[in-house]
């Protein structure tokens, strides 16, 4: 599948207003300014953009969005994973048809069906598309794993294109997938191994110099070390919290998260804006 999704794919939060309603406005102004730092492409309504906490008419509604202001500037990856194969079946036939350019579909969550039953689960998602299809191997997520012959086995089926790989035990190349990094910290080494790039969530505040990973190999891990207090650091509370306070810190009004997310705590708080300020972002955002 002769397929060029970018190698920054920033998996957006989901900006809300204060009433817990999805944020439009707020939406789109992110979408730009992502693509404007860094990003080839923007994962809509996945782990981070709180999917699992949106009806089906927000879920699609913001992939319609994101569409309608972005097709052709950059690619758009819509999620379009669940633990119920009817309903990854019917968000993945919507979302084609909305025009995505490709989808993420994590491997069912709780359930926690055998290999038998993860193959079935594809075969039929597969099958509601023609677009190109992201695995998402995540089993601190899911409490199953996508080992690499199962992937191998997977990227058989005619739209299955790449896995979003966070496990990385199983960082390695794979007949027939393109890899892409799933934690923001395995971004150099997927980059060294020759594959395109990840699914990223600290490219909100870092996609300029992720970028630069993958435009200057030669200083690639210069740059990764520069960025290992981000990884760190963002990774206090889940990533939805604390990337939103700190866009909300920079005066990038997202929202709060929606529950069973909360807001930061004051610690919390203070270690991300520490963050900020170490990295030069505050006063940034000050001056502009």
């Amino acid at each position: 599948m002769a397929v060029d999704l970018g190698a920054i794919l920033t998996a957006m939060v989901t900006p809300f207003d204060a009433d817990g309603g999805v944020d439009e406005q707020a939406a789109v102004r992110l979408m730009h300014h992502l693509v404007e730092h860094g990003s080839d492409g923007l994962v809509i309504c996945g782990t981070t953009g709180e999917a699992s906490t949106m009806t089906d008419e927000e879920h699609l509604g913001v992939i319609a969005l994101a569409v309608q202001e972005m097709k052709g500037r950059c690619t758009v990856v819509a999620g379009v994973g669940s633990n119920d194969t009817r309903h990854a079946v019917d968000l993945t036939e919507r979302a084609t048809e909305l025009g995505a350019d490709a989808l993420l579909s994590v491997n069912p969550y709780y359930n926690r069906p055998n290999r038998r039953g993860i193959i079935r689960h594809y075969e039929e998602i597969n099958r509601a598309t023609n677009l190109p299809i992201l695995l998402y191997n995540i089993p601190q997520r899911t409490a199953s794993d996508l080992p690499n012959d199962l992937l191998a086995e997977l990227a058989q089926l005619d739209n299955i294109y790449g896995v979003k790989q966070a496990n990385p035990d199983n960082l390695a190349k794979v007949d027939g997938l393109r890899i892409y990094a799933g934690n923001d910290d395995l971004l150099a080494d997927v980059l060294d191994l020759g594959e395109p790039g990840g699914v990223l969530v600290a490219s909100h505040l870092f996609g300029t110099e992720m970028r630069r990973m993958v435009d200057e190999p030669e200083h690639r891990r210069e740059i990764d070390d520069s960025l290992k207090d981000a990884y760190r650091d963002l990774a206090i509370a889940p990533m939805a919290t604390t990337v939103k306070a700190a866009l909300n810190l920079l005066g990038m009004r997202v929202g709060a998260p929606r529950l069973p997310y909360v807001e930061l705590d004051e610690q919390e708080t203070a270690t991300v804006t520490a963050l900020l300020e170490r990295h030069g972002l505050l006063a940034a955002a000050r001056a502009g």
